[in-house]
């Protein structure tokens, strides 16, 4: 996680502020009491643990001055790069999902792509959804009119753009949600019966996995669902000049306009995401696949409430 100098303790959640970029408490985000527990409770102590690598790789990577480098940190970068990229694709989105211009592969490819966009839709219309219903980085709200027609619906998405085109295809399905721009890592305001990220999982560096769960969890009331549909890797999902980097975790995106991005991509596998699933306290977590081109996953909130799960003990996911 980065570094903040005001923050909600991820275990207590008392509101606490650092007083020095190198306080552990600001990489750890936690309060200083519960930094005090380390030796007792276990996920407070891989936080700190945590908290010391990430503290360290900073130091590291410092200017000169000593101070450290925050705004050269790799996630944040990268992420806000993301957002530039998403925020200025807006108008030319939806033809990764139509398969036109760049995105068009040969009718072989594009009619087993369509097969399965679809077969993607009936599996998430079939989720046992409904209630308050956030769809975090909603894009231009593919995914959005059959979530609205389940349940009351809060679109969030970084860049504000997408959710332009997310509000227009509301309204074309004359339907109603409530659209705001929130970053998909903000902390929840409040616990909702059901979460739903559309492309997302697969921005989120395998360093920062455990962490974005554990927001999700946070988002949940017990017994609430979080469902995901994703991207597998298939060398005809994207757009002809896109460049993946086989076993590294960003790819190199172009506009129609010749601009270029470079944005975490990482292709999870099932079984990782299953077990992240599971470390971060969901129950029942389920990834299955279509043929080639999207992951389908779906978990729950324990019914029981208990305390807030914000990240995983160390098992090789982040």
């Amino acid at each position: 996680m980065p570094f903040r100098s005001s923050f909600d303790c991820l275990w207590c959640g008392r509101s606490w502020s650092v007083r020095d970029p190198d306080d552990l408490e600001g990489w750890a985000q936690l309060c200083a009491d519960c930094v005090g527990r380390a030796d007792d409770n276990d996920f407070v102590r891989y936080r700190v643990r945590a908290a010391l690598a990430e503290r360290g790789r900073d130091t590291q990577s410092a200017t000169p001055s000593g101070k450290g480098a925050g705004h050269d940190n790799p996630d944040l970068s990268g992420h806000d790069e993301m957002v530039a990229y998403y925020e200025a694709r807006a108008s030319e989105y939806d033809d990764w999902y139509l398969r036109r211009g760049r995105y068009e592969r040969g009718p072989l490819h594009d009619v087993a792509w369509a097969a399965e966009l679809d077969e993607a839709g009936r599996w998430l219309d079939g989720l046992p959804i409904s209630g308050e219903i956030v769809e975090l980085a909603a894009g231009t709200g593919w995914w959005s009119p059959l979530l609205a027609a389940k349940g009351e619906l809060s679109l969030y998405d970084a860049a504000p753009a997408p959710l332009d085109r997310a509000r227009e295809r509301l309204v074309a399905h004359r339907l109603r949600a409530h659209l705001h721009v929130r970053d998909a890592w903000a902390e929840p305001d409040r616990q909702v019966d059901a979460v739903f990220c559309g492309f997302w999982l697969s921005h989120v560096p395998r360093s920062r996995l455990a962490g974005f769960l554990g927001i999700v969890r946070r988002w949940l009331k017990p017994g609430g669902v979080f469902a995901f549909i994703d991207s597998r890797s298939d060398p005809q999902s994207s757009a002809i000049d896109h460049r993946p980097v086989r076993d590294q975790e960003t790819m190199t995106r172009r506009l129609d306009d010749g601009r270029e991005f470079t944005i975490p991509k990482v292709y999870y596998e099932p079984h990782e995401l299953e077990e992240a699933l599971a470390a971060a306290g969901f129950e029942s977590s389920r990834v299955a696949t279509t043929a080639r081109f999207f992951l389908l996953g779906q978990a729950g909130a324990p019914e029981s409430e208990g305390r807030p799960v914000s990240g995983s003990r160390p098992n090789g996911l982040g």
